[in-house]
């Protein structure tokens, strides 16, 4: 942070500042003794600079090295992996004609049936960050945690181009079928989390997808669209061409470099000419279709049908999604708890930043109360 104060804050120094200690650590020679410990912990800290980097890439100075830059991080991430012990089963689950790319953590070898988290992440994090999320607190609990990605994330966005889908229980189906084939999965006890826009999209699989047994949404998330701010929202109007000629013609020229990035960034995940646009340094032309796309992620209708024990979680200050945690519990009809994470414990703002370690507490404790070992 000194560095990129020093240079002055902005997209391109924490891209260029993030990307060049991501390089770093992964150049890095590393001495015979303890090397492999070294190189795995240097991966993953790599992979969580890449990560860094790669979300203000778009307002940098070299947009069109998005790509690069995740398969960097995915790289590093990989390495992390295959030096764990015992490394991850990595797998591509079939989905339509874009498998799932898969990474299933166990706490050992051993094959010993356990409880299972499958761990979703949200519309613009990477691996690295359900590894903070969770992972690392399933295995010490002696769960397994699957981590995937699904449309417009990682993988299935950055190289495959494929953007979020409405229907996320088509996502989560083939990961649930794929666990319970295996032995060392205790097919009673799949629990299913949802980080950021994904406590939308958890809840969306978990109305349709009875086997899961406890889910946990990290907010509560209803209308993905209501995070958005209104001056955006106001634009979309039911006719495509109207909508883009106000955006072309009286939104766009008025943003500024900063307003312009966050808005390519927050709307690549659901429109690939958004992103390749962006990609390519301009700002994309058609608003309507991926504004009508995150409009359909909207569950307020279907939560009712989640039948499953249900922890929604909230957050002081939360930026993105106020008073919907807190909606969405009401909706409920199944057993549920609502717990409001707070700024007296530092665990305030969306998804506690500052607070990864409580978050993960507050999470397993309830899903270890709620499935309980046989």
């Amino acid at each position: 942070m000194n560095e990129i104060n020093k240079s002055g804050a902005s997209a391109q120094t924490y891209t260029a500042t993030f990307k060049n200690l991501g390089d770093q650590l992964m150049a890095a020679p590393v001495g015979s003794k303890a090397a492999t410990e070294t190189t795995r912990l240097r991966a993953l800290r790599a992979s969580q600079y890449y990560g860094q980097a790669l979300f203000f890439v778009l307002g940098s100075d070299d947009p069109g090295g998005e790509e690069r830059l995740y398969k960097s991080g995915r790289s590093s991430w990989d390495t992390f992996c295959r030096l764990s012990a015992p490394p991850p089963v990595m797998a591509d689950v079939p989905y339509g004609r874009t498998p799932l790319p898969v990474w299933f953590f166990r706490p050992d070898a051993s094959g010993e049936q356990r409880p299972t988290v499958i761990l979703t992440n949200g519309s613009d994090g990477q691996n690295v960050d359900m590894w903070t999320y969770g992972v690392q607190a399933a295995l010490a609990r002696g769960w397994n945690a699957l981590v995937y990605d699904g449309p417009g994330q990682g993988q299935l966005l950055q190289v495959d181009r494929v953007v979020f889908t409405p229907r996320w229980e088509t996502v989560v189906t083939p990961l649930v079928d794929w666990l319970v084939a295996r032995t060392d999965v205790d097919a009673g006890r799949i629990a299913l989390t949802g980080l950021s826009m994904a406590g939308d999209l958890a809840p969306r699989a978990a109305a349709f997808e009875d086997r899961i047994a406890a889910l946990v949404a990290m907010p509560g998330v209803l209308a993905p669209w209501l995070g958005f701010p209104p001056e955006i929202r106001k634009i979309l109007t039911p006719d495509k061409a109207e909508t883009n000629k106000i955006w072309n013609e009286q939104v766009v020229p008025e943003l500024t470099s900063a307003e312009a990035a966050t808005l390519k960034k927050r709307f690549e995940s659901f429109s690939v000419p958004a992103m390749l646009a962006a990609r390519d340094g301009k700002m994309f032309t058609d608003f309507h279709t991926p504004a009508q796309l995150i409009k359909s992620l909207d569950i307020t209708d279907v939560v009712g049908r989640i039948k499953m024990p249900s922890l929604v979680l909230d957050y002081d200050y939360e930026q993105f999604y106020p008073g919907q945690p807190r909606q969405m519990f009401d909706k409920l009809t199944s057993p549920k708890d609502y717990l409001k994470l707070t700024a007296a414990t530092g665990a305030q703002l969306h998804c506690s930043p500052m607070a990864p370690q409580q978050h993960c507490e507050v999470v397993f404790d309830w899903l270890q109360e709620t499935l309980p070992g046989r």
